[in-house]
């Protein structure tokens, strides 16, 4: 019998700290096409919406005006870059393994629900060796609609085996608490994210700062929905 309760997760930024290799990435295809590298910190908030549009504003910090055809180009050269370099420097956020073990003990089942191209999220997952820890894996493509659109929320929590009444998403940006919006569940953001807007700001229904914290947010969302 499977557990109904399922734990919903981004992947960049939430899970895993990829800034280092995506940044790196950009930087070798920015340079390589005679640009000016994007400095660490200016560059991790230009992350979260996905290998083109990282590119796009890489792109518009140079100045470069760029047709659509060249920004498709680059963004495969981008991916092949990356793939090979995915996990050199990303690992996962610290405390991670020790709420996934607690929640588990608990009940939950997890999920991955990003809009990073499915077989590059698995990619990383397998390098970190946390493949083993999800019961779904799902990106950009795998459903053909990315975050926030609900369905591909939806479809996550349905290829884990469980329900929406049991779901609970962590983010770290507003598609994250978009689609958890939209879908009807409630969302935990995490604030060690990559985002240009404050995830406070975006008002998730619990806050965290680090992810120690996760099971007592969790228990918390829960007692809300048991005296309701």
């Amino acid at each position: 019998m499977t557990s109904s309760r399922i734990i919903v997760f981004d992947l960049d930024g939430t899970l895993v700290d990829t800034a280092p290799d995506l940044i790196n990435a950009l930087n070798h295809m920015l340079v390589r096409e005679g640009m000016a590298a994007v400095e660490f910190p200016a560059a991790r908030n230009m992350i979260g919406a996905g290998v083109r549009k990282l590119i796009e504003r890489g792109l518009e910090i140079d100045g470069r005006i760029t047709s659509a055809a060249d920004i498709t180009r680059l963004t495969n050269d981008f991916i092949d870059y990356y793939a090979a370099h995915i996990a050199d420097a990303s690992r996962p956020f610290e405390g991670l393994d020790e709420a996934l073990d607690q929640l588990a003990a608990e009940g939950y089942r997890f999920a991955v629900c990003t809009n990073k191209l499915e077989w590059l999220a698995k990619l990383l997952l397998d390098k970190l060796d946390m493949t083993k820890r999800f019961a779904a894996i799902c990106g950009g493509d795998t459903f053909g609609v990315a975050k926030p659109d609900p369905v591909i929320l939806r479809q996550t929590v349905a290829k884990a085996g469980a329900e929406m009444s049991g779901a609970i998403m962590v983010g770290d940006a507003g598609p994250d608490v978009g689609v958890a919006r939209r879908a009807g569940i409630p969302v935990i953001g995490v604030e060690f994210g990559y985002t240009d807007v404050p995830i406070a700001e975006l008002k998730p229904d619990r806050l965290i700062g680090h992810m120690r914290d996760l099971p007592a947010a969790v228990a918390s969302l829960n007692d809300v929905k048991a005296n309701n």
